[in-house]
């Protein structure tokens, strides 16, 4: 009979199958970290030889109580979004937007400029500009001959 076959343990090594060919067409879509994250606040992060450009977006994060803090290679990112709330009327019929403490730290591939760091805040989009320490750039040495 077909029905006991597909009940037994042959339904459980499929859906092992199913998983195992899941994660191969994850690692395919999202290599080299380019895979969209879980975690709040989301974050772009592009590099060049002079610094790095953070970008995150923090609807409802009050912008004066967002703390950033950068030491050597590494910027953590702290804040709290608080809870939406309703007219006393109102019933929450849906609620998918998180609330609440956050915190996020990055390492970047270089020492960053600590006293040049500048961030800013447009239409609940936080923009970081980190400048490469000056001692961790590139250096093009000179080859002479003789």
């Amino acid at each position: 009979m077909l029905l006991p076959r597909l009940i037994g343990n042959d339904i459980f090594g499929s859906l092992n199958n199913i998983e195992r060919l899941q994660d191969q067409l994850n690692r395919l879509f999202y290599e080299d970290g380019k895979k969209a994250s879980d975690e709040f606040p989301p974050i772009n992060v592009w590099t060049s030889a002079e610094g790095a450009l953070i970008r995150t977006e923090i609807p409802g994060v009050d912008p004066e109580k967002i703390d950033i803090t950068v030491v050597n290679d590494s910027l953590t990112l702290r804040g709290s979004r608080v809870e939406d709330t309703a007219k006393d009327s109102h019933s929450c019929h849906r609620k998918e937007r998180g609330f609440g403490a956050f915190v996020r730290t990055l390492q970047l591939p270089f020492m960053v400029d600590q006293d040049n760091v500048k961030a800013k805040v447009s239409e609940g989009v936080l923009t970081i500009t980190l400048p490469r320490a000056e001692a961790d750039k590139p250096r093009r040495i000179n080859v002479v001959s003789e």
